[in-house]
């Protein structure tokens, strides 16, 4: 995700900070800083640590139990809204989404239980004073993870609990009509969400704009991994496109933009491998002050990431649109450059078997073009 920062690493999954998360660190701090003074302001910045701290370990839940079904996170994320972990695919099975699902909130639990025991004693009203320092900073931090706990079950995208109500959905209706039905519930919670919120709560407003978009978004990915089912990365990808040698100076890469709609053209060496991008932006910039006879290894995207033409279409969608680039380089076993996907290609496929189920993808696959 751009604008975030690598704290860590642990088990092979990087721990990010997004630059807002520590925007919203300085607004606590000196909002309390404003009321109370430096005490005031360093309680509320230990106290919202700590608590990223419990959502880290929540997102760790789901990873942990991902894993046990072969299932990766290269990366977690804490934001402002709290943390996001990027799993490489979906469960297959729906209990094993469940198991992954829950495994968050019981984490939180189990915080929240262990440190009620280390208070040894419960205070319902404490829950509305999270925010209050006059409340021991356990006793805030057992009451967060519980209303954490809580409120991650909440049947409805993009918490926990609508991917639990997915889960239990899909068991007797399939995951393509479960994921509409739970969408249609998380939505229909937002509206209720937005309504009370008009009555003087404007966070409120702002979670169920929230949460009707992120519904509305659960819904598409799965639409997609559905359409993308059965499919190799080779059926959907272009084939027909126009490459630069290694050797390439930047007036060829004039000529190929000119000549091809391309907006992305790969860098492939000797053996037609790639070992690099150049976009169409790059050689503007490139323009301003090279000459034209520059070699355009100086100015291509290296390294970049590559996709295999054999594998499973779905189970590459999610990564592939977690990318911040264009269009990614499709290799064949040997490692040589056989196509580019990008999204205007998977956007098509969609629509060709949105429109026709029962479409055949036979792509006859012609070598690349080198310039």
């Amino acid at each position: 995700m751009r604008w975030s920062l690598t704290i860590g690493r642990f088990g092979g999954t990087a721990v990010r900070i997004h630059v807002t998360f520590l925007l919203l660190l300085a607004w606590i701090g000196f909002s309390a800083w404003q009321q109370g003074g430096a005490t005031a302001a360093r309680d509320s910045l230990v106290f919202i640590i700590l608590l990223f701290v419990c959502v880290v370990l929540h997102e760790f839940g789901h990873i942990l139990v991902a894993r046990r079904y072969g299932i990766q996170a290269p990366e977690v994320t804490l934001l402002p809204i709290g943390g996001v972990a990027s799993l490489q695919a979906l469960p297959e099975k729906p209990s094993q989404e469940f198991a992954i699902a829950i495994a968050g909130p019981a984490v939180n639990f189990v915080i929240a239980v262990v440190l009620l025991a280390i208070v040894g004693s419960f205070d319902s009203a404490d829950l509305a004073r999270l925010d209050d320092p006059r409340v021991s900073l356990v006793a805030r931090l057992a009451d967060a993870n519980l209303f954490l706990a809580i409120f991650n079950l909440i049947p409805a995208f993009p918490m926990d609990g609508g991917r639990v109500l997915r889960a239990l959905l899909a068991m007797k209706l399939g995951r393509p009509r479960a994921t509409r039905l739970a969408a249609s519930i998380g939505q229909a919670f937002a509206f209720v969400l937005g309504f009370l919120g008009l009555f003087g709560n404007p966070l409120l407003i702002f979670i169920a704009i929230f949460v009707y978009m992120a519904a509305a978004g659960e819904a598409q990915m799965t639409a997609i991994h559905e359409q993308a089912r059965g499919l190799a990365v080779s059926q959907a990808m272009e084939t027909r496109i126009a490459s630069l040698s290694a050797d390439a100076r930047l007036a060829d890469a004039v000529d190929a933009l000119l000549s091809t709609a391309q907006q992305e053209f790969p860098v492939v060496d000797a053996y037609n491998k790639p070992i690099g991008m150049l976009t169409r932006d790059g050689i503007f910039a490139a323009l301003k002050d090279q000459d034209r006879d520059a070699a355009v290894a100086g100015f291509m995207r290296a390294p970049i990431d590559t996709l295999r033409a054999e594998a499973p279409l779905d189970a590459t969608v999610d990564s592939f649109l977690q990318q911040e680039t264009g269009a990614v380089c499709v290799v064949d076993r040997d490692g040589a450059l056989v196509g580019l996907l990008d999204r205007q290609n998977l956007a098509e496929m969609m629509m060709i078997r949105s429109m026709r189920p029962d479409w055949r993808f036979e792509r006859a696959r012609s070598a690349p073009s080198t310039t």
